[in-house]
């Protein structure tokens, strides 16, 4: 089978398409044809050495794919060969075949082709794990998403909107993505490149914000922490801005404030699953009536991942870039 491999740490040029044995599925698993598969924000940080996958896991990068079952381990008895199915996997979403736990599979929701279903693994598991589980995120609190326009920030505002009837806040740069985000449901969109703790203060007041999801760290975290209300919850998937922030103890502890954080690549397979769970019984369903939806920016063929980690590197696309193995049959709806 075709694999997209780092050759070493580096930009888009370092990934090579090789050939490697198409692997066959252990008890619990099943080897997916992968059909498509989605470019994440972590798949650029491994290429460029940052995010070095965990012991065991393929040194393949990608993190979500849809396709057809080929074929099922010893004790999978919910799937079977055909099935159409997107799912997170741990790694080795670059390639014609993968092998992945059942449990992190789901069913292509209804009316969606192979490219879209790709485009939704990752951005759910993270956006429900974050927001909903370790957020706590109530009925009718107000959210901010750093970055609402990058895939977890618009899977989260439609997310908060829809099932907590919450208020959304948005950072993004440019107008085109802070409409984006409005479009999908954001009350209020801030140039994340201005003084946006300053516009929210200004929009909303002191204290506003019962959920942060947070990408940047660094500088951005006492603002933010101003900004909470008490008993508010800052949750961090990453640290773009700097891994080191000084902050308030003394105002943290007197508004009884929560930081915590998360990476979901490490977690076990029953927490995946537990969270595939969750998102078929919520969130399937408003996807399949339409009333959520996931965006594509752009769509390339396998052997132009580079061209797609390009784009990517640049920060310039609006949606999902996703990576065709098969670019007719991606395209169906099956």
């Amino acid at each position: 089978m075709r694999v997209v491999e780092i050759t070493e740490p580096g930009g888009p040029e370092v990934l090579d398409i090789v050939s490697r044995e198409t692997p066959a599925p252990g008890p619990g698993e099943v080897l997916l044809e992968v059909l498509a598969a989605s470019v994440n924000r972590p798949d650029i940080q491994q290429r460029r050495g940052l995010y070095p996958p965990p012991p065991g896991v393929t040194d393949i990068p990608g993190l979500d794919a849809a396709g057809r079952v080929a074929a099922v381990g010893e004790g999978v008895d919910r799937l079977k060969i055909g099935d159409a199915v997107c799912a997170l996997a741990n790694g080795g979403a670059y390639a014609d075949y993968l092998v992945v736990p059942a449990a992190q599979c789901m069913p292509v929701p209804a009316g969606f082709s192979f490219v879209e279903a790709a485009s939704l693994p990752e951005a759910l598991f993270t956006a429900w794990n974050n927001i909903i589980w370790l957020g706590r995120l109530g009925e009718g609190e107000t959210l901010l998403i750093q970055g609402g326009s990058s895939g977890v920030g618009m899977a989260g505002i439609q997310m908060a909107k829809l099932l907590r009837n919450a208020r959304v806040f948005a950072t993004a740069s440019g107008a085109q993505k802070r409409a984006a985000c409005t479009e999908l449901g954001a009350d209020a969109v801030f140039d994340h490149r201005e003084d946006w703790a300053g516009a929210i203060r200004e929009h909303a007041g002191e204290h506003c914000l019962d959920v942060v999801l947070d990408a940047q760290a660094g500088p951005y975290v006492q603002q933010q922490l101003d900004l909470m209300a008490y008993d508010g919850r800052l949750v961090f998937i990453a640290s773009h801005q700097g891994k080191m922030a000084e902050v308030n103890i003394r105002d943290l502890v007197r508004r009884r404030l929560t930081l915590t954080g998360s990476t979901l690549r490490p977690r076990s397979t029953d927490y995946k699953g537990s969270l595939a769970t969750a998102l078929v019984e919520a969130v399937w369903p408003l996807l399949e009536s339409g009333r959520m939806i996931t965006r594509i920016h752009a769509v390339f063929p396998l052997t132009e991942v580079r061209e797609a980690h390009a784009l990517l590197d640049a920060n310039e696309q609006l949606g999902k870039v996703v990576l065709a193995m098969d670019e007719a049959r991606a395209g169906e709806r099956p």
